[in-house]
């Protein structure tokens, strides 16, 4: 099942870059990702009251309340860098460098999670960089 999700997440991701450079033409990157930002929010929470799992808010530790946090963090760096390099460049250079973070997940998964990176990770983080510059150069 979680190859299915991993595999629609591709397909949404994908949709969403194609969507977004449509969608912010002519419009301020930073306004574009505060529009979008408020859609994922709205879905966020719609799926929150719809599965009746609201209830869990008492339960989340602080630590998970901590890092949930500086993930949004990231995850709000991450969308306006991303939204002001669509603006400014090609989908078609900008999402392969986006896709890197496959890349530095790995080697920050080996680093802080203590996730295992094996001679098979560490040839796949290869060909992703290689491909990567292949497509933008």
């Amino acid at each position: 099942m979680w190859f299915i999700l991993a595999l629609l997440s591709a397909v949404f991701a994908a949709l969403t870059s194609i969507l977004a450079k449509i969608g912010i033409d002519g419009v301020n990157s930073t306004l574009a990702t505060a529009i979008r930002t408020c859609v994922v929010l709205a879905m966020s929470w719609g799926m929150v009251f719809l599965t009746n799992v609201q209830g869990g808010i008492s339960a989340i530790s602080q630590r998970s309340w901590l890092f949930l946090i500086l993930s949004g963090l990231a995850t709000g760096a991450s969308w306006l860098c991303y939204y002001e390099a669509l603006q400014l460049g090609q989908a078609s250079k900008v999402v392969p460098i986006d896709k890197l973070s496959v890349v530095i997940t790995l080697i920050l998964a080996f680093l802080i999670l203590k996730e295992p990176f094996t001679g098979k990770s560490a040839m796949g983080a290869v060909l992703i960089t290689a491909g990567t510059l292949l497509m933008v150069l």
